[in-house]
């Protein structure tokens, strides 16, 4: 079964102390003690971010590891990934991250491991580049359109509550026509999806929500979506 949960923002990396997105992630596997393997390609590998991720899943029941492309784990990258369970993509540069992907062949990988049951997830840059296009602050940190891999359908904006400019942003390029109908997600919701179809929207946060942003006519349409909350599970 194709998995792909992707993140607006939260998990380990914004919200150390709750934990509740990661452990969604880690239930969707259906494994006691899933192989999780952490790409901080965004970040350019940040040795910091991965330590944190250790730190995090040190607190979860799964088996950790991590894929630098500056110092790659094997010569065989294909077989390390597809040895995994989740691929959890940090944030960052999208367009770094995208770049670097194509240039390793990592792209191609991921789009097979997807396909082959290896659960995807990530936030923000690890959102984003799932989709066709997506608003990203990765071109001289002002936000713009970009093309993603297109594994998913439409545009996609992460971060959707926690920067002032982005929902305003976003809706604008969508009415212009600059990016495709998308989704967007506040900081602590993430979307679910199976194969490409939107399963479920979760939140770690009661408040964080997702949305549909369409344009319609001359105006744009914003859906709130129906947001389950995972603390109400504790």
């Amino acid at each position: 079964m194709k998995q792909l949960i992707t993140m607006g923002g939260g998990g380990f990396s914004m919200e150390p102390d709750n934990l509740l997105l990661d452990r969604y992630v880690l239930q969707q596997t259906g494994k006691a003690k899933p192989k999780v393997c952490f790409v901080p390609t965004a970040s350019g590998d940040s040795l910091d971010y991965t330590e944190r991720f250790y730190k995090a899943m040190g607190e979860l029941n799964c088996e950790p590891s991590h894929l630098h492309v500056f110092r790659p784990p094997s010569s065989d990258l294909e077989a390390y990934v597809l040895d995994k369970d989740i691929l959890y993509v940090g944030g960052g540069n999208t367009r770094n991250l995208l770049v670097l992907w194509r240039e390793w062949g990592l792209d191609q990988i991921f789009k097979k491991a997807w396909e082959e049951g290896v659960l995807l997830t990530g936030l923000s840059a690890g959102m984003i580049c799932w989709f066709e296009q997506g608003i990203t602050d990765s071109n001289f940190g002002q936000l713009s359109p970009l093309s993603g891999l297109g594994f998913l359908p439409g545009s996609a904006s992460p971060h959707y509550d926690g920067e002032a400019q982005r929902r305003p942003s976003f809706q604008r390029m969508i009415l212009e026509g600059a990016l495709q109908d998308g989704l967007a997600a506040d900081d602590g919701a993430a979307f679910h999806f199976i194969g490409t179809d939107l399963h479920r929207t979760v939140s770690s946060r009661p408040n964080a929500k997702g949305y549909r942003v369409q344009k319609i006519g001359s105006e744009i349409r914003e859906e709130m979506l129906d947001t389950y909350y995972l603390g109400n599970d504790l």
